[in-house]
Parts: C-alpha cells; sequence; structure tokens
C-alpha cells in the first residue's frame, strides 16, 4: 500500500468546532486555579475523564464554566485559533452558546465582544479568518432554542452569520424547533443543524424536512439509508464530519468502519473538523491526517475536503474568494 500523504502542508477549514468544547484541560485547569474552583471530577492530569455522552456533555459544561469574562472568552479564541492555524487551517466557524455564557453570569455582548477580540488577535498573529455560529442547546427545549435564534436574528456582533442547533440530539422533535430556523432563515443568517450522530437517519430525514439546512452536523448516520443518501447529495447540502469524535463516542468502533467515504463516493459534499477537539484527543490537523491514512487521499482530494468547506461557509463573498485563491 502506498504511504499515505502527510496532511501538514494541506491548508485547512473547520466548520464544527464547538468553542467551549476546544479548550484544552491545561487551559481549564488554569482556569480552575485562578476562580479556585475544583475540575478532578472530569480532568485527570492531562486529559479530560467521561465514559459516554451524559458524562461527556457534564464534562463540557464544567469546563465551560470556568470562562466567565470578556477577557476570558479572547483567550479561548486566541488560542484555539491561533493553536489549528499552526495546522495550516486557514478559517474556522465556531459555535457559540449564548446559554453558556449566561450560566457563567455573562452578558451576551460582553461574550461575542470577548470572542470577537480572540479572533482578531488570531487574525493578527496567523492570518487565519473566524466567524461566529450562535447555537441553540436542543436539550435546554424550544423556547430557550427560539430565544438564541431570535438573539441571532438581531445580529448582535458582525462575526456572527449562522445559527444552528446542539446538544443531546434524542431531546424532543425537530419540528419543534422549526420556528427558531425559520426566524434565523428570514434574517438571513446560514442554517446548519445537528442529525445524524448519535440518532439514526430519522433524525437527517427531520432535520431535511423541518429545517431545510444548508449543512448537517455530523449526518453520518444517514448511511443507514440509501435513498436518504442520494437526497443529500442531490440537494447538495453539506455534512460536516467529525470522525475522531464519532470514534470516541463509539458511534463507530474504528476508522475502517466510519462512512466518510462512502459518503463522498456517493455524492455527498462531505468536509472535517474536529467537533470538540481536547475531549476527543484530536484536531482539524488530526482529522485530515487520519482521513488520509484510512482512506488513502493525496494533496488534491484533501484540499478538496477544503475547497468545499469554504464554498459551504457562512462568509461574505470576497472573503471567501480571498481564502478559496489561498488554494491554488
Amino acid at each position: 500500500m502506498t504511504a499515505s500523504v502527510n496532511a501538514a502542508a494541506i491548508r485547512k477549514a473547520e466548520l464544527h468546532c464547538h468553542i467551549e468544547g476546544a479548550a484544552s484541560p491545561a487551559l481549564v485547569k488554569a482556569q480552575a486555579q485562578r476562580y479556585k474552583a475544583d475540575v478532578s471530577g472530569f480532568i485527570s492530569g492531562d486529559r479530560y475523564v467521561w465514559s459516554d455522552f451524559t458524562e461527556f456533555l457534564t464534562a463540557y459544561d464544567g469546563a465551560a464554566s470556568l470562562f466567565r469574562s470578556e477577557e476570558d472568552y479572547a483567550l479561548l479564541a486566541r488560542t484555539y485559533l491561533e493553536g489549528i492555524a499552526a495546522e495550516n487551517a486557514i478559517y474556522a466557524e465556531i459555535f457559540v452558546s449564548p446559554d453558556h455564557a449566561a450560566a457563567a453570569g455573562l452578558p451576551h455582548t460582553a461574550y461575542f465582544d470577548g470572542l470577537a477580540e480572540g479572533i482578531a488577535q488570531a487574525k493578527a498573529s496567523s492570518g487565519i479568518e473566524c466567524r461566529m455560529i450562535i447555537v441553540g442547546i436542543r436539550h435546554l427545549g424550544a423556547e430557550k432554542v427560539e430565544a438564541a435564534a431570535r438573539l441571532a436574528a438581531s445580529r448582535p456582533h458582525p462575526l456572527i452569520t449562522g445559527f444552528g442547533m446542539a446538544g443531546e440530539e434524542r431531546f424532543g422533535k425537530v419540528a419543534d424547533f422549526a420556528r427558531a430556523f425559520d426566524i434565523a432563515r428570514d434574517a438571513g443568517l446560514g442554517i446548519t443543524v445537528h442529525a445524524g450522530e448519535l440518532a439514526g437517519p430519522e433524525s437527517v430525514r427531520d432535520a431535511l424536512d423541518h429545517i431545510r439546512p444548508d449543512r448537517i452536523g455530523h449526518g453520518v448516520r444517514a448511511i443507514e439509508d440509501e435513498a436518504l443518501v442520494q437526497r443529500i447529495a442531490d440537494e447538495g447540502v453539506v455534512l460536516e464530519v467529525c470522525p475522531g469524535s464519532n470514534l470516541a463516542l463509539n458511534v463507530y468502533p474504528e476508522i475502517s468502519s466510519h462512512p466518510f467515504d462512502q459518503l463522498r463516493r456517493a455524492g455527498v459534499k462531505v468536509t472535517l473538523s474536529s467537533d470538540d477537539p481536547p475531549h476527543f484527543a484530536s484536531s482539524v490537523g488530526r482529522e485530515y491526517q487520519m482521513a488520509a491514512d484510512a482512506w488513502g487521499y493525496d494533496a488534491r482530494q484533501l484540499t478538496d475536503f477544503t475547497r468545499t468547506a469554504l464554498e459551504a461557509a457562512f462568509v461574505e463573498p470576497q472573503t471567501r474568494a480571498n481564502l478559496l485563491g489561498q488554494l491554488d
């Protein structure tokens, strides 16, 4: 078998990363020391500790609770973005959760301003571009998700360009949240939604029927329904695929059984992202390398995933053109 390409030199783009979930254990421990908090329940040494999705959410929320000021979030955004820029990422979109900010006692204006400051610092130091996608948290209920959509629709910061929904996918019905997405779409925001990760193909079908998203976060369980895969390909919906996350959460037992390449071969537009990178011992660089190793992609094919991501990015046309120009 031919040795796989070294993905380090490939320019990359990441569309699916939760900013609080991008906080490294080292950064969280430093924050814990600052706020005199105990993180031993979900961090051991240099890694997060959890055994299932419920415990993962507990660890995620515990880490998120230690970012409490504008400066904290600037540090978080800058650290994450400079880290992936060092892996040759030229663009990222981050999921931002006003509900997590509120839980930490931070007004949404300070939250967005802090993140934007970190984004600006990272751009100045590395050239990386970044935009924000406000997400409603599904398991907090339709009312909370609608409130997040109304906030997003008010365009509280120019770097906010999309709306999505994250959280426990098995909570409620997709139709319950359709109004929130109508609010966001009417405001001209890009639309994405988590589906087809922990729940099966019916979750993806419901998202297509009731939400009509531009992109779907994960979406990999669609592979269990051949007609659905064809529909995704025909409608041009882009999947934000996070193989490392899927393996860590036992959606698939090993990379050889992951459907990323099957979806690609079926004509589905697929991209590579890290989701909550330190929780899953991953990064966007590792995702690209893992795909290259697993399916033998060459540099051109890996760059095509970046091109797909940039073409699907929730970003203004001139910036998109500038970013695509960096791939030539």
